[in-house]
């Protein structure tokens, strides 16, 4: 699982990051944790709209990625600090990758109460319009007194508060569990994992003998069925290609194509971009692999239902809207059925698409505007306000 921590001072140095750091450390075995940096995020200004900057963009694509968040607040003046409140009116302004997104909120603060009322006041911003966080109820992790808390080592000192910490940390991943189970679509919660994602069986167009978790597996596929390719000629439904030519025309389509079968095996897909280019990255060596071994664990519920749901016909074509590929971008993956002649079921095509272009097209051919296009925000949550004073006192911020 992996969650992603946010230290809520800009200081150069932080109790707050260290909080993170050690649970990052100690329960590495339980989550895979990585510590974002708000340091050089810009204070928010909605007259100088810096949404599309690296930075801004950079941790809407770490959260919307991640699987939960820990936000780690000091107090200030009984509130979070300017810089954190700054973060979260961006991320409500025109992107919202915390709508919906599961949070935890520990804190550490010199005082004994720890960060108790900052917490308190961040629970309430974090439920805010265009925010819509859902945060864990309870399990406060409140670290008062933090500069006596930590050893040279900058390991937690007292055995019974680490304890505590591990108690929360794990209540925290139970409770992403319950809320992708929540907010998964209707009828998903109750699809037990009847799929044979890792295709231990087979079908007729199956290829015997061959390892399907082969990087080559191509290349043996190929050799053990006497695959034709380059010129030779193929006779389709309404047309004669040679091979390569059905290759450029798949090459050639504007979206990214996949292909596994009734037996959920990952067979083709249009290889025209390296991985880290594309919306949905897919690898050479992944061809012929078992879609089980193409999706993390914590996907196989989803995955298993959107396959049945095409399998069992309930739907011919399932649509995800996918928005960590930043605000100038709609990126769709849509599922479509693949029947044979008689209307059996024999496989997925999945496309993956980026709907903006041809949207802003149509736009501009009819003369038409989006309902809202040019209005205010009125779901940001973000506040209008100058800046106003932090309250962080200069000699300790933590």
């Amino acid at each position: 699982m992996k969650i992603v921590g946010i230290g809520g001072s800009n200081a150069d140095f932080s109790y707050n990051h260290l909080l993170l750091n050690f649970i990052a450390k100690q329960f590495k075995p339980l989550v895979d944790v990585e510590i974002l940096d708000i340091k050089n995020i810009p204070m928010f200004n909605q007259s100088n709209d810096q949404t599309n900057s690296e930075p801004i963009q950079y941790l809407n694509k770490k959260i919307s990625e991640a699987d939960g968040v820990i936000i780690a607040t000091p107090e200030y003046n009984h509130s979070i600090p300017s810089a954190l409140q700054s973060v979260i009116e961006w991320l409500s302004f025109k992107i919202h990758p915390l709508d919906g997104k599961p949070v935890m909120i520990v804190g550490a603060s010199y005082d004994v109460q720890g960060s108790s009322r900052a917490q308190l006041h961040l629970r309430q911003i974090l439920d805010a319009p265009g925010v819509n966080a859902v945060v864990m109820p309870g399990n406060e992790f409140l670290l008062g007194e933090v500069h006596k808390a930590f050893d040279e080592d900058h390991n937690l000192k007292d055995g019974k508060t680490a304890e505590f910490l591990e108690l929360s940390i794990k209540k925290f991943i139970r409770f992403i569990n319950v809320v992708n189970i929540l907010q998964s679509p209707e009828g998903m919660k109750d699809v037990s994992i009847t799929e044979d994602l890792f295709a231990t069986g087979s079908i007729e167009t199956t290829i015997k003998d061959v390892d399907m978790s082969a990087d080559d597996w191509v290349e043996q596929a190929s050799e053990a069925t006497g695959a034709v390719e380059g010129d030779a000629y193929v006779k389709l439904n309404r047309g004669v290609l040679t091979v390569n030519q059905l290759d450029y025309f798949l090459h050639s389509m504007p979206m990214e194509l996949t292909y596994a079968d009734s037996n959920n095996q990952f067979l083709y897909y249009n290889h025209k971009l390296d991985p880290e280019d594309m919306f949905a990255p897919r690898r050479p060596h992944q061809v012929g692999s078992p879609l089980g071994e193409c999706h993390p664990e914590r996907t196989y519920s989803g995955v298993s239902w959107v396959i049945q749901q095409l399998r069992n016909g309930k739907e011919d074509i399932v649509r995800v809207h996918v928005p960590t590929h930043g605000p100038d971008k709609f990126v769709v993956h849509s599922y479509k059925a693949i029947r044979d002649p008689d209307n059996n079921y024999v496989g997925i095509n999945e496309y993956v698409q980026d709907i903006k272009p041809i949207i802003d097209w149509y736009l501009q051919q009819t003369g038409q505007q989006l309902t809202g296009s040019d209005s205010v925000d009125a779901v940001s949550g973000a506040t209008t306000k100058v800046d106003t004073v932090s309250g962080a006192t200069v000699k300790d911020d933590i």
